[in-house]
């Protein structure tokens, strides 16, 4: 990795085939997608940035950015040079940082995905805390049950549900969770007891939509009841807490979210408690990047703070 870097640096600074402020215009709208956005953020005109990344493209015989209307969004060649520019952006900021007192401000895009429950019930409530330390640093949360590729930079950090087993990534456990089966007042009143996991078959369940589920860690139901009578499934956790609210059916959720509904209650508490964990994943051409390294520490000291809330709340 230490030869990669210092081989771009000589390519930059000693052979003059393009210069930093080139490479940062083409850092900066990798992140930012369009010109005018690339622009504001370094204080300069849009035909500055598109003829810097002109003679980039130029003088690496390649392209580095596919044009639509939505933006710009890097090709293969992008994907790695990005690799490589980032690597030496986070050289000139320690060369800065070192050598000259500078300390630049960390700044940037980081893409999250992850789940919906850990992220809008969890890590949104400490934003604040976070932008306090770093207000230049813009979190893109991407909350949804599919999973996203790091090496094709879909996402920068990925919270996933169990380790990952290959590829080249960074990884460590977060925190354990449970997910229980609730029910509303209303339903239960409504509806044949349940005493024991066998009454489960005579009862009406909320699930996640099983075409939409890519972890297999997320088919709960799977666990308690081979054939489930499912009325009404989602890959929006919040919509499955909605449903079982409103007395539509009974649904496995994660009790950290389900456990502030004083309308909800906990059906066989001793009998169903299914224990989930959240890891973080970053890929290893990343991990060193200060604006990465920024949030995965911001995410792995919430969750330790949240550690015991997470892991006994009924």
């Amino acid at each position: 990795m230490q030869k990669s870097i210092l081989f771009v640096f000589k390519i930059i600074y000693y052979k003059s085939m393009f210069n930093w402020n080139d490479l940062n215009s083409f850092i900066t709208l990798s992140r930012s997608k369009k010109l005018i956005n690339a622009a504001k953020k370094l204080k300069i005109e849009s035909t500055t940035i598109a003829r810097r990344i002109s003679r980039l493209e130029n003088n690496l015989k390649t392209q580095l950015f596919h044009k639509s209307p939505k933006g710009y969004t890097l090709t293969e060649s992008g994907l790695r040079l990005l690799r490589y520019a980032e690597k030496v952006e986070s050289q000139v900021f320690s060369i800065s940082e070192t050598f000259i007192g500078v300390n630049p401000n960390i700044k940037g895009k980081v893409r999250i995905s992850v789940g919906e429950g850990l992220g809008v019930e969890i890590l949104t409530k400490y934003l604040n805390k976070f932008y306090d330390e770093y207000p230049e640093i813009e979190i893109e949360l991407l909350a949804d049950t599919r999973s996203r590729s790091l090496s094709n930079r879909e996402t920068d950090i990925l919270i996933a549900l169990s380790r990952p087993k290959k590829g080249r990534l960074k990884s460590w456990k977060l925190c354990d969770y449970f997910v229980k089966l609730y029910g509303s007042q209303k339903y239960l009143k409504n509806n044949t007891k349940i005493s024991e996991i066998k009454d489960l078959i005579n009862h009406k369940f909320i699930n996640y939509a099983d075409e939409l589920i890519e972890f297999p860690e997320l088919n709960y139901l799977q666990e308690i009841n081979n054939n489930p009578n499912i009325v009404f499934s989602s890959n929006s956790l919040r919509s499955q807490l909605l449903a079982v609210k409103n007395g539509i059916g009974i649904g496995l959720l994660h009790s950290f979210v389900a456990y502030k509904e004083n309308d909800l209650k906990v059906i066989l508490p001793e009998k169903i408690n299914i224990k989930r964990e959240y890891w973080i994943v970053v890929h290893e051409n990343n991990f060193h990047l200060r604006r990465i390294k920024a949030v995965t520490d911001f995410i792995t000291s919430t969750l330790n703070d949240e550690k015991k809330f997470l892991s006994t709340v009924e």
